[in-house]
């Protein structure tokens, strides 16, 4: 099953890339690797806000997560010349999760993302070295930031 059947299987249509609001670009590619700038949940078109372990919990997180995987896919896409299947892993995952102190979880929301990337690609391809940290603030309030970088032929 080719990368775009197993998207529709899901049910997943993969947006454009969004314009970057501030100084910066949505990825870079230099010789096989890819880094995609950090992408901010969205839902309904507007930034998720709220932070975890206060207005939302680790689910909420989790779906947050696996909105900004979307979105990210949609970006390494665009960066593909449209053709997914050029993706030869995806090396690392960097999550940042909006949360109180207490809230230890950001492991768990960031799986939202991680177990899609594995779903899309396959284990071989999809799964990733990755960091969850816990932050006092996003840009836009948003609950969850997520950047990528992926190896490429």
């Amino acid at each position: 099953m080719s990368i775009d059947e197993r998207l529709a299987s899901l049910g997943i249509t993969l947006p454009v890339p969004a314009t970057p609001a501030a100084a910066y670009v949505p990825f870079v590619r230099t010789g096989n690797l890819v880094f995609l700038s950090g992408h901010i949940a969205r839902k309904d078109g507007k930034p998720w806000v709220g932070q975890l372990g206060a207005a939302l919990g680790t689910a909420d997180g989790q779906a947050a997560a696996r909105a900004v995987c979307i979105e990210l896919l949609g970006t390494l896409k665009a960066a593909l010349d449209g053709d997914l299947a050029r993706v030869v892993r995806i090396v690392k995952v960097m999550s940042l999760v909006n949360s109180v102190p207490s809230f230890t979880e950001q492991h768990l929301v960031t799986n939202g993302c991680s177990e899609l990337l594995v779903e899309v690609f396959g284990p071989e391809i999809g799964s990733h070295a990755r960091s969850a940290f816990g932050v006092a603030q996003i840009p836009l309030g948003a609950c969850v930031e997520i950047e990528l970088i992926a190896e490429v032929r």
